[in-house]
């Protein structure tokens, strides 16, 4: 026998655990594949923050893993919206195909769906900031030296 699939707990587990796959494995089950690879790029981006903590925001290499953990979270939480906003007919049409009695989602699921757009839209801005700011660093540096060598003493 199949268990029915709660849409409100799939908006929250992909809320609260959707870095590591939890909200995938929940639908889909542990043969699904995306939900094993999620905590990879998850790992990643928080290896990343672990070596900026420890060696700096000079260090390359965490400033490009920091962007994927803003990635992988900015789209679960996109996740977390469209489970929450789907129509309970067609989340029960997708998920819960056995029939049975149909669950109505309530008040909370829309309150994950705000949480969730709160911090996917958080998340996303500052990945975007973070990694263009790095970027443009990364940029000037040589430019800035170039001109410093280039510069003639004045006489």
């Amino acid at each position: 026998m199949t268990r029915l699939r709660s849409k409100t707990l799939a908006t929250w587990l992909a809320l609260l655990g959707g870095g590591f796959g939890l909200h995938r494995f929940y639908l889909h089950g542990k043969a699904d594949v995306l939900g094993w690879l999620l905590p990879v790029p998850t790992l990643l981006g928080l290896y990343g923050v672990l070596r900026a903590r420890q060696i700096g925001l000079d260090d390359q290499l965490s400033w490009a893993l920091i962007p994927l953990l803003g990635l992988v979270l900015a789209g679960t939480m996109l996740s977390a919206i469209v489970y929450g906003l789907t129509s309970d007919e067609k989340w029960h049409a997708r998920y819960n195909l056995q029939g049975g009695v149909e669950q109505r989602s309530g008040w909370l699921a829309i309150i994950g769906v705000l949480v969730a757009l709160s911090l996917g839209a958080t998340t996303l801005m500052a990945t975007i900031a973070f990694g263009a700011q790095r970027y443009f660093e990364f940029q000037a540096e040589p430019a800035v030296a170039t001109q410093t060598n280039n510069r003639s003493p004045i006489q």
